[in-house]
Parts: structure tokens; sequence; C-alpha cells
């Protein structure tokens, strides 16, 4: 096969640069012989430069990896040392009829990639497949004659080519009305697309690329794909990972594994709050990270200001008045509502508007009740409350009732995404949902010891559970299976929280009776 090639002064014909002349049957991989800017590979043998050198054969995988990098340098603009690779190697780089296409694609000469659409015609798997391909060739085409202003051009491809595939007539029809855009700048906005040019035409490639096997035509950007799933895996696999994931291999470095040290986890104290004047029992940030509640013995929750690039925190309002003291604080997801509840014995629920720092609703209707956990739903707009008591009810933030169970007691309680479901823990060691717009029930698992606390992982589909004298265990809500127990946490007599933490929320922080624990949620350790 000859192509672009330049006459030699014997007469004989020689390809120019970028070209490949091929010897021998292409099954994709191989072929038999192979010519490259005056190279010859052929049984083994390289000719360059009138200097013969010996090779091995190349195996399958080395010829793939030639070929990923030949692509890599090739959108690096470094053509004559793909030609040299492959003369070097003896392997085909690329399916001859694939690199016409995805030339002819680029350049935009689209009667040619048609052509070396037919060429390729034996390689896609069906019919329909082909009359795609055609489709969006020719839906690129008539896009750049609309830009371009030659509406007559783009009328007659959209008559004569498009149509007559008969295929996809409701992106006909749009294409059709295209037609009416005014400008350039009109005609990109309505039909969402990028414009003439080497973006869009490097989308079209890989829209196209999808129906011929990547031993034909290698996957876009496939080096780069290929080492962004390399240096994933090995951030996933860090033990002390806890940043984002980097958005583009210019962030990280290539020519080391990723690894993250101890130093570089949060374990040092870098700030002292000393405004309680009694037990902390509970703190929670906000969805937003703005700000911070702490509840207290002393009966006070104290709402702090966060600053997130100092990571300092300030206070920002004392609201008093909780006569048995704040066990239990929860944040609407809006960030501008915080629910304080008291211990067993208090039977009064306060929200606070944190932004305002007034009160915003008091609920108590009877020292018989004891409201002593709260979750909110999506809305912000209510909420879930119950205890151990009995009560175990939904409310609107205005303090309405809504709907109620009567006789669950309960221990701890997350709404789900669903805005009418919930999960709570009961006082029989036992996990179970509640649907309150029917008012059905279900059970999820039941633990051997007391469930003294949970929480919900973003997701909803795992919870970590603080068992009473057997630490915290971390369950999957779908599969309702024990997914591991976190040893060395002590907790026997206190109500202790744990939490999931990190950015990708692979890090699993619970309290203890002796000392704080912090473990990776694969180790289990």
């Amino acid at each position: 096969m000859q192509a672009n090639g330049e006459k030699a002064e014997d007469g004989a014909s020689t390809p120019g640069v970028g070209d490949t002349a091929m010897c021998g049957e292409f099954d994709g991989r191989h072929a038999s012989g192979i010519v490259s800017n005056g190279s010859c590979h052929e049984g083994g043998q390289a000719v360059a430069n009138g200097t013969v050198t010996r090779i091995e054969p190349l195996s399958q995988t080395n010829q793939d990896i030639l070929r990923i990098i030949a692509q890599y340098m090739r959108n690096l603009g470094l053509h004559r040392t793909v030609d040299q690779l492959a003369a070097e190697s003896g392997c085909v780089l690329e399916h001859p009829s694939a690199a016409k296409f995805r030339a002819h694609i680029m350049s935009g000469e689209w009667d040619l990639a048609d052509v070396d659409l037919a060429d390729l015609q034996s390689l896609v798997v069906s019919l329909q497949d082909l009359t795609k391909m055609k489709f969006l060739l020719l839906e690129q085409k008539y896009l750049e004659l609309l830009e371009d202003g030659l509406l007559m051009e783009a009328l007659t491809c959209l008559r004569n080519q498009v149509t007559p595939l008969k295929y996809n007539t409701d992106q006909v029809h749009r294409l059709s009305s295209y037609l009416m855009c005014s400008t350039s700048e009109d005609l990109r906005e309505v039909a969402r697309w990028s414009g003439k040019g080497q973006t869009s035409r490097a989308e079209l490639l890989d829209r196209l690329q999808v129906f011929l096997p990547s031993s034909v035509m290698i996957p876009s950007r496939r080096l780069v794909e290929l080492l962004s799933q390399a240096v994933q895996l090995q951030t996933q696999q860090c033990q002390y990972h806890n940043t984002s994931l980097y958005k583009t291999l210019d962030t990280v470095s290539l020519l080391n594994n990723h690894i993250c040290s101890r130093e570089q986890f949060p374990c040092v104290t870098t700030q002292l709050l000393t405004d309680h004047t009694d037990e902390v029992w509970h703190c929670k940030f906000s969805p937003d990270g703005t700000k911070l509640a702490t509840g207290s013995k002393d009966g006070n929750l104290i709402i702090y200001n966060v600053d997130k690039v100092t990571r300092r925190v300030v206070l920002r309002k004392i609201n008093g008045g909780h006569r048995h003291g704040v066990s239990f604080v929860s944040w609407s997801p809006n960030s501008q509502y915080v629910v304080a509840c008291g211990p067993d014995e208090s039977s009064e629920l306060i929200i606070w508007n944190a932004e305002t720092g007034e009160q915003k609703l008091k609920m108590n209707q009877g020292s018989e009740e004891s409201l002593t956990c709260v979750s909110w739903y999506s809305d912000s707009a209510r909420f879930v409350a119950a205890g151990i008591k009995g009560q175990f009810v939904q409310c609107g933030i205005d303090g309405s009732r809504f709907e109620s169970w009567q006789g669950v007691r309960v221990q701890c309680v997350a709404c789900l995404p669903d805005g009418k479901s919930a999960v709570a823990a009961d006082t029989h060691h036992r996990l179970r949902g509640y649907n309150f717009e029917d008012l059905t029930d279900y059970p999820i698992f039941q633990e051997e010891n007391p469930i003294m606390s949970f929480s919900l992982n973003e997701s909803s589909s795992h919870a970590l559970l603080n068992v009473a004298t057997q630490g915290v265990h971390l369950w999957d809500l779908k599969t309702k299976c024990l997914v591991r127990k976190f040893h060395g946490v002590t907790q026997g007599f206190y109500t202790i929280y744990s939490c999931f933490g990190g950015v990708n929320q692979d890090i699993v922080a619970s309290g203890s009776e002796v000392i704080t624990e912090i473990r990776r949620r694969t180790s289990g350790t």
C-alpha cells in the first residue's frame, strides 16, 4: 500500500513523512513486514541506513505498549519519532485505514473520510453501527458547513446524505432547525456544539472509536487513562491519604508511587476551646463546614465560626437555657438551623437559628416525653425526633407533628434520602427502617449487645455503630452484612459517637472512654 509517497531516484516509490507502507496482511496487531520512512523489518531484521540489526519478535503485550506510546507521542506532535519507533520495532502502530480515517476527520476532509469508512466496513460489528457512524460523520460535516455560512451546501448535505440514512429522525428534524440560526454563536449554543475545529473533531473521533475494535483504532488518550487509573488506585490504597483526588496528571509525580506518611495525617491538636464550664457531651460541624456547634452539661449550646482557610474557630454565640444540658446536636442540611436535645430526663427540644442566634422553636409536650435524638430530612423543613421513653415522631420546623410511632424506644435515628423514611436503633439491639408515609417498618439487622449510637455515610449505604462492650461495627445496609469490626475503642457506660471522615469518607473516627481512636475504614485495625 502506498500513500502520499514521493518518487525515489531509481523510480521506486517511498513513503513520505508520517506514512506507512504495509507488506502482508494486517490482523490488528502485526504484519509480515513493514516499510516506514525507508526502513524495513521482515523476519525479525531491521534495515536502517544500511545497518542490519537482529531483533527479537515482539509479544502482543509489547506491541500494545508501543502502540499506546506512539499514540501519546503523535498527540504531542512528535510524528517523526513515531515513524522511527515503527521502523525500529517493526510493529504496526496503527491500522492504515484507521490512520487515514483519523487524519481526514481531523483535517475536515469529509468525502475522503467517508471513503475510509467504507474501507473499515468489514470491521464494524453491524450495519446499524455503520449507519450510526455515517450519521455522526455527516452531522459534523453539516454543522461545519452551517458555521461557514454555506447554507445551500449544508441543505444539500442534509437532504441528499443525512436524510436518506433514515436514522434518528428526531435528530434530523433538530438539525434542520439549525438553519434558522443567524450567527455561529447561536448555532453553537442551540446545538450544544463546540464549533468547527480540532476540539469538536476529536470529540467526533471518540464517539466513532467505540464502534471499532481497539486493536484497529486505539481509544483516545489511552496512556493518560491508564496512568490516571494507576494513580487513583494508589491513592485509594494509601492508608493516610486524606486529600481530594487529583484533577489531572500534572498535579502528581509519575516517577514514584504515591504514598502519604503518618505525619501528613491530622493528629496534632491545633486549638483548644475552653468556653464551656462543664463536660462537653456532643459536637458537630455544619454541613457547609463554616460553623461548629458544641453541647455541654453546663446547659449551653455554643456555636463557633470556622475559617476554612486557617482552620481556626472563633466564638459566635452562646445559647443557654437548656436546663438538663445539651447531650445531642443536629444541623439542618442547609446549615441554617441546629437542634439541641437533652439527656433522658429532659423533656424539651430547642431549635436555634445559627445565622441570627435566635431561638426558632422550643418543643415541650409534657414531662413524660423525652426526645433525645434528632435527624433532618434533606429539605431542611422536616425532621424526626425520638427517645427511649417511646416517642418517635416526624415534625416540621414550625413544631407541627405529622406522623408518629407509639412505643418505639429509640436510642439513635437517621433520616434516609427518600424524604419519607428513617433508620433507628432501638433498645432491643436492632436497627430497623421506618416509613412515615405509610407507617410501615422493616428489619435491617440485629446486634447481640446494645447499640449506643450510629451514623450513616453520605450515600446512606453504610452504618457505623458503637456497640456496648464490643467497639465499633461497620454494616452494609443494602446487603445487611457486617463488613468489619474496629477494635481498640473502650465503651461500656458512656454514649460515644463515631463518624465517617476524610474527603472520600474512607476514614472512621471514634471517641473512647480511654483514648480517641482513628482508624482506616479499610484496615479494621
